[in-house]
């Protein structure tokens, strides 16, 4: 690790920045004329801007469409949805020994003008600056923000200066550190002759539900990327004539207008449309009998698939699966660039199938999952983390597929939090491995116990198993129908209800290492118990005609194979009594 110290604060006052820190031993070093605290306030005020001062300059200053702009050295930056300053993205950056995480942009600028820079950190030892100016380049820094903290500095173009380069880096060594909300006040450079785009026009409103707006406007010619404001206030920047807004509040009216933007500037805003979400939580209610489908964010050999794709008979699709990150608990969510899935898509794909009465969750753990939360602090993370997801996507819920264990104390604590503040319509699902349920005593038999009152369905895995012991007390091994009613009896005699258990099979033979049956043996079992028909050798002593339905991994395995699973399950499970 290497920490910052006086003599590399002395070192980079050497190179000809202008180095304005937050005071200490490091500022003093980096120029010993000014032993005052700065507090990451500008050594100067900014002179007057020459000609007109344009919107900010910074092209996704927050972070809304990824790191679309922006540039980090050796893979070090990646787009977050938590923390944020401000909206529904930031930059996380982590420095390596030989990397200081720098990222950056090119922005256009006008020759002999005054610019102000700012943004918002978060970390240990973050550098905001602009190099290239003509004149004196700058750099202001702070060692510690242990909460958003705001830096700022200003310099002058040189007489024939037309870009500049405005970054951020952290220090060799140190934690990652966090960056929201740029702002480049100044007269807009552009091209030579280029105008500030035109006003959009056609806005429009599309499929509404009681937590997003989809919108569409008509492209402008020029632009190079557009924002949305909702009631007056920049939400989000794309890159395309259309947009979703999400994480908005059930019944209640928003008013919507978008600008056009180039290295020129930023159009003025266009007329304003009004759209009201529906009633309800965030999404439709998951049906009396449902069938989840897990959809893959990566690719390996089954069919690759956006959202759009997954067959009409999924009701829940669990997004597989949400990232791990440094702070303990905490999760995000990147779409994999392998599947050449844009953001805006993906969220405006999650707004139609809610639309159609589908909901979309994201699942948290998986085979390689490595999230823990066994503390008061890490349940906190996990459900602020979530919910942030869920703001930023769409998303109906969270799907608990922890396959390493889990504290049913804490992940009851952190899942009762998220309820709190997702509201009556949150779906949780759960995946359980078949050991994780043969007993009431188990933790995530506790868990799903604990939140019995909020939980969605639990879709055990019956599959990769060994052999288990069913309600009678009788062992069966995986591939039967017996296997299938027997466990399933355990869990509806342990005091889930029959709504909130599901069987989770394999799509394909490709989709398991073992444990595949085929649809008629997954539609034997629930007859079996919904009706008391289709049983083997183990019958239970009375029927579930509530059971909630069947789950597969995964709608894209079920796609390789010509979506043969969910055509027989999917009807199946939707004609149970």
């Amino acid at each position: 690790m290497r920490a910052l110290t006086a003599l590399a604060a002395a070192a980079l006052a050497a190179t000809g920045l202008t180095v304005i820190g937050d005071g200490g031993t490091e500022a003093a070093a980096a120029d010993s004329a000014t032993a005052a605290h700065h507090s990451a306030a500008p050594r100067s005020a900014a002179a007057p801007h020459s000609g007109t001062a344009a919107a900010n300059l910074a092209k996704n200053p927050g972070f809304e469409s990824g790191l679309d702009n922006w540039t980090c050295s050796g893979g070090s930056g990646t787009a977050v949805s938590s923390p944020v300053h401000g909206g529904a993205g930031a930059l996380k950056a982590t420095p390596a020994g030989s990397d200081n995480a720098k990222c950056s942009q090119t922005v256009s600028v006008q020759p002999n003008s005054s610019y102000t820079l700012s943004a918002w950190v978060q970390g240990s030892y973050i550098y905001l600056g602009a190099s290239g100016t003509g004149t004196t380049d700058v750099s202001t820094w702070t060692s510690s923000a242990s909460s958003w903290q705001q830096l700022n500095t200003s310099f002058k173009t040189g007489a024939s200066t037309k870009t500049v380069t405005v970054y951020t880096h952290g220090w060799y060594g140190q934690p990652a550190y966090f960056a929201d909300d740029f702002t480049l006040d100044g007269p807009g450079g552009g091209d030579p002759g280029e105008p500030v785009p035109a006003t959009p026009g056609g806005l429009a409103t599309g499929a509404v539900t009681s937590s997003s707006v989809a919108l569409s406007w008509n492209p402008v010619t020029g632009a190079s990327g557009y924002n949305v404001y909702q009631d007056g206030a920049r939400v989000q920047s794309v890159s395309g004539a259309s947009a979703v807004v999400t994480g908005l509040t059930p019944a209640t009216s928003y008013q919507f207008q978008v600008t056009a933007a180039n290295s020129a500037g930023e159009s003025p805003k266009s007329a304003a449309v009004s759209a009201t979400t529906k009633e309800g939580g965030p999404g439709p209610s998951v049906p009396k009998h449902a069938v989840t489908g897990y959809w893959q964010n990566f690719n390996n050999g089954a069919t690759v698939q956006k959202i759009s794709d997954v067959q009409s008979q999924y009701d829940i699709i669990a997004v597989a699966f949400a990232d791990a990150t440094t702070t303990p608990g905490a999760v995000e969510f990147h779409l994999d660039p392998a599947l050449n899935y844009s953001e805006a898509q993906f969220k405006a794909d999650i707004a139609a199938k809610q639309a159609a009465g589908k909901s979309v969750i994201l699942s948290v753990g998986g085979e390689k999952g490595t999230v823990s939360v066994n503390d008061a602090n890490s349940a906190n993370n996990f459900a602020n983390s979530l919910y942030a997801a869920m703001q930023k996507y769409g998303f109906n819920g969270v799907d608990i597929d922890l396959e390493n264990g889990l504290n049913p104390t804490y992940m009851t604590q952190a899942l009762r939090s998220l309820s709190a503040k997702a509201g009556a319509k949150l779906v949780i699902t759960m995946a359980p491995q078949t050991i994780d349920m043969q007993s009431t005593g188990g933790g995530y038999f506790k868990t799903a116990l604990n939140i019995k009152d909020i939980l969605t369905v639990v879709n055990m895995q019956y599959y990769n198993s060994g052999a288990m012991n069913g309600c009678d007390g009788k062992v069966y091994g995986q591939g039967t129908v017996d296997f299938l009613t027997a466990l399933a009896c355990i869990q509806l005699e342990g005091g889930l209800a029959p709504s909130q258990v599901g069987l989770g099979l394999p799509a394909s033979t490709r989709g398991a290492g073992s444990g595949y049956v085929s649809p008629s043996v997954v539609n034997n079992a629930l007859d079996c118990l919904a009706k008391g028909t289709g049983c083997g050798s183990f019958k239970p002593a009375k029927t579930y005609p509530g059971i909630r339905g069947a789950m597969t991994w995964s709608t894209n395995w079920d796609a390789s194979n010509g979506n043969a699973w969910s055509n027989a399950v999917g009807p199946h499970v939707h004609g149970l009594p």
